[in-house]
């Protein structure tokens, strides 16, 4: 069955797979950029299936037009994909303010702009798929990223807020975290500042690495792009999907270390209850388990 999706930066990288392969699928698209003119060749060949319009995420009259777009000329929405974003390398002490609030402007506030845009619409259609993309750099933070690490891991827990409250509602919620792909995002997305001498271990060495990386990434973006559409079809997808065995590698390792941590430091934290009997039960989301 054809679906109507709308995807964010789908001028290049993963964007643009899965834009390609979205309407390779058959299904109707609006695809966005900044600048459309970078889309002419996916309109020359999809033609009448695919609607290239500019898109800046972080502002929302921008992010409305796009969405009352997808209705006036396809009719509906079925599936949204937050992709559009960026990252610099650079320590957190060299990075200004405005930079920082770059990165979190578009790679944080333009997924919640563009998803409060999506939202009216999906709730009273009682139906849709909302596709984040955060990153592995989600769940582990990496030396060098901090705004971009800071706006995705706020992107993992708006988008897990969003799905218990749009889930009862018919609309899913999906968190993409992708590890390392061959696109351009490690090289004319990206700025890589190694930084002063005193971070040559930490900050330094992830500016080499994601120089030398560059073009070695393991994961294959049109294999990325065919997970996703593969998602956008069963009947419960997750709520969080690592793409490329890098990510998944990391994230374990990650997550095995985070859990001795918590059982070495879990008499502390449990110390800091009142006497047992004293509490007021479970947290709401913990009901029924």
């Amino acid at each position: 069955m054809s679906q109507v999706w709308l995807i964010t930066g789908s001028s290049r990288g993963l964007g643009r797979a899965l834009a390609q392969a979205v309407l390779a699928a058959g299904h109707k698209l609006v695809a966005t950029a900044r600048d459309p003119s970078q889309l002419q060749d996916i309109k020359q060949r999809y033609a009448d299936n695919v609607l290239t319009i500019p898109l800046d995420v972080t502002d929302e009259q921008s992010a409305a037009s796009a969405v009352k777009a997808a209705v006036q000329t396809f009719g509906r929405l079925d599936v949204l994909v937050n992709n559009a974003g960026y990252g610099d390398v650079g320590s957190i002490e060299d990075t200004s303010l405005a930079d920082f609030r770059a990165q979190i402007e578009t790679n944080l506030f333009g997924t919640i702009i563009v998803t409060k845009a999506a939202l009216p619409l999906m709730r009273e259609q009682g139906t849709g798929h909302i596709i984040q993309f955060s990153s592995v750099g989600g769940r582990i933070g990496p030396a060098g990223r901090a705004p971009y690490a800071a706006a995705k891991w706020g992107v993992e827990g708006f988008s897990e807020v969003l799905s218990r409250e749009v889930g009862p509602l018919g609309i899913k919620v999906t968190i993409i975290e992708p590890g390392g792909f061959r696109t351009d995002f490690a090289g004319a997305s990206t700025t890589l500042r190694e930084g002063r001498p005193e971070y040559e271990d930490t900050v330094g060495k992830m500016a080499r690495y994601q120089r030398d990386y560059n073009g070695k990434q393991p994961g294959d973006p049109a294999k990325a792009a065919a997970a996703i559409i593969h998602l956008a079809v069963v009947a419960e997808p997750p709520l969080r999907l690592l793409l490329g065995s890098d990510a998944v590698r990391g994230v374990e390792q990650n997550d095995a270390v985070r859990a001795e941590e918590h059982a070495v430091w879990r008499d502390l934290s449990v110390s800091t209850d009142f006497e047992p009997g004293a509490g007021a039960g479970k947290f709401p989301w913990e009901a029924g388990r």
